[in-house]
């Protein structure tokens, strides 16, 4: 069950919204620099804690605009301006797992950065509820995002349900028709 409460979207400014991204951003940070692996370098780290929370901010600009359209289908009455500042809050899931990475980096690192490790014991266990907490976020995060929209919209929760799942659906599709459209011309060229 959602919690009806507008008071972000009547109270608050997209430069409230912004704030909550580059903080979110930065909290998961740790995630992101795991990738980097050896070109981890003090030019680079810099760069990523600039560049990072740039990046969110312009891509939930992108990312709102599909609840938002889709959401007009349903007969949502959000502006996009709303639907940005409140999608911003699903940011939130995403900073807790900063920390929880960080944690396993200092218990584990091995295990956390070579993808080759093979795991065991203690290893195998912090893998083991790390992955379970990332899954919880994860449907988190979505709840969060499903709250919201329906909240901006003044829509019901199924509605705003289907609002988020018609996009990613329509993307999984497009992803899916692409990589075939690639294997079939990589392989008759063969």
């Amino acid at each position: 069950m959602c919690i009806r409460d507008s008071y972000l979207i009547e109270h608050k400014t997209i430069g409230f919204a912004i704030m909550i991204i580059t903080i979110c951003t930065i909290l998961s940070l740790p995630i992101n620099l795991l990738d980097a692996g050896e070109m981890l370098t003090w030019p680079f780290l810099i760069a990523i804690v600039i560049f990072s929370p740039l990046f969110a901010i312009f891509g939930l600009f992108i990312t709102a605009f599909f609840p938002w359209a889709i959401g007009k289908l349903f007969k949502g009455t959000s502006t996009y301006t709303d639907m940005y500042k409140v999608m911003s809050l699903a940011s939130i899931p995403a900073a807790a797992m900063g920390p929880i990475y960080l944690i396993w980096f200092i218990v584990s690192p091995d295990s956390l950065l070579n993808p080759d490790f093979i795991y065991s014991g203690l290893d195998m266990a912090i893998f083991a509820i790390v992955m379970l907490i990332s899954f919880g976020l994860g449907i988190w995060s979505f709840v969060v995002s499903i709250c919201v929209v329906a909240e901006a919209h003044q829509i019901s929760n199924w509605k705003a349900f289907f609002t988020l799942l018609i996009p990613a659906a329509v993307i999984i599709i497009f992803i899916f028709a692409l990589a075939a459209l690639v294997a079939f011309l990589f392989f008759s060229t063969m």
